[in-house]
């Protein structure tokens, strides 16, 4: 009997040292709240663009060629020397050429001399028709040899000035205002008629090839207003318009070939150098815009996160919205937030719909609040 009451009083006492000894249920600890910067949806005039990096190409680059055959006797013209149209670049040998002109010359003098003499004997004949001493026929045949000498000396003369013209072809002058970029031949070459002796380039004017992709085409058309800039020229903003837009596409790229000619009168680019082009679509006065960052694709679509307070917390929520254009890293809201909204900025990309966030202050405010303290102090 004490056994059993023992084992009883036992059995009891480990009962109750379990049921003291089990532990409480945990308490869910509280979402960490994210930190974050936020910042206001903005309304005011957005431009729409269209954006290409493109390649500038010289609109004049002629080739100077000989137009006389000769040997080269000076070269005044070197590689990287700006030349002015007329300026003479090179002399070949013109001895061959004035030997030319010279027969020439003398030919036109041998045939004008026999239609003097043929004018005389045409003048003769025509007073014995006259009189009936010679036969009708007789006195066509001596104007018909003259007229055969006018035509022998217009020819003679002709050539006589296509010699006296190589003459002065003999010395090479520049085409246009332009700078020497290749200087192919050298003294004592002898070059044929239309062998390249220079290679010239003009940067006055410029061309930029500016791809576009096909779905641009509709949205593109001449006259369009385009700002272009260039690592050549660092903070040097160009003007100009669409001159003309390539009927076809570019088969390795299947881009439009979109064609803008640029002012270098500076001379600050250069042929084969690479710009960054905007294309002005439109311009609207009121658009509502936030930061390319606080737009975050969820399986939704394309969402922004407002800032709301929920019981002294700020909580974040989800807004699906529509978006449009982008420009100057904003984007264009076209629907799903009312334009009073302030939303999450830096780390947005980290939110879902009712995380509590802590909206953290921008360093450039704090520093500034900490350079006004410490003037205060002084």
């Amino acid at each position: 009997m004490k056994r059993a009451c023992l084992r009883t009083s036992l059995l009891a006492s480990l009962l109750l040292l379990a049921a003291c000894g089990k532990p409480g249920e945990e308490k869910k600890a509280a979402p960490t709240a994210a930190i974050i910067t936020a910042t206001q949806v903005t309304q005011g005039e957005f431009e729409v663009v269209e954006e290409t990096l493109g390649t500038l190409e010289v609109l004049a680059d002629p080739k100077v060629a000989a137009e006389v055959p000769g040997r080269v006797t000076q070269v005044l013209a070197r590689t990287g020397k700006h030349v002015k149209q007329g300026d003479l670049m090179a002399v070949i040998d013109a001895g061959d050429v004035v030997l030319q002109h010279r027969a020439d010359h003398a030919e036109a003098q041998r045939v004008d001399a026999l239609l003097k003499q043929q004018d005389k004997l045409v003048e003769r004949q025509q007073t014995l028709v006259d009189k009936g001493f010679l036969s009708k026929n007789a006195g066509e045949d001596v104007t018909a040899q003259r007229s055969a000498l006018v035509a022998q000396l217009d020819a003679a003369r002709a050539r006589a000035d296509n010699s006296q013209r190589s003459r002065g072809k003999a010395e090479v002058r520049a085409p246009i205002d332009a700078v020497v970029e290749i200087q192919i031949v050298s003294p004592g070459d002898y070059v044929k008629l239309g062998d390249p002796m220079f290679q010239l380039v003009s940067p006055k004017k410029l061309r930029a090839h500016l791809p576009f992709p096909e779905s641009a085409g509709s949205r593109l058309m001449k006259g369009q207003a385009v700002r272009l800039i260039s690592p050549l020229a660092p903070g040097k903003v160009f003007e100009s318009r669409i001159h003309d837009i390539r009927p076809g596409v570019v088969d390795a790229s299947r881009a439009l070939d979109v064609l803008v000619d640029i002012d270098n009168s500076e001379n600050l680019l250069r042929g084969g150098g690479t710009v960054n082009a905007a294309v002005s679509l439109s311009a609207r006065t009121q658009v509502m815009t936030v930061p390319e960052q606080s737009v975050v694709l969820r399986p939704a679509g394309k969402v922004v996160y407002a800032i709301i307070d929920a019981g002294g917390n700020k909580k974040a929520q989800q807004k699906i919205i529509k978006a449009g254009a982008k420009r100057g890293g904003r984007i264009e809201i076209i629907s799903g937030l009312d334009g009073n909204e302030t939303i999450a900025l830096d780390g947005a990309g980290f939110l879902t719909d009712g995380a509590p966030v802590s909206i953290k202050e921008p360093a450039a405010k704090k520093d500034a609040a900490s350079v006004s303290t410490s003037a205060g102090k002084q």
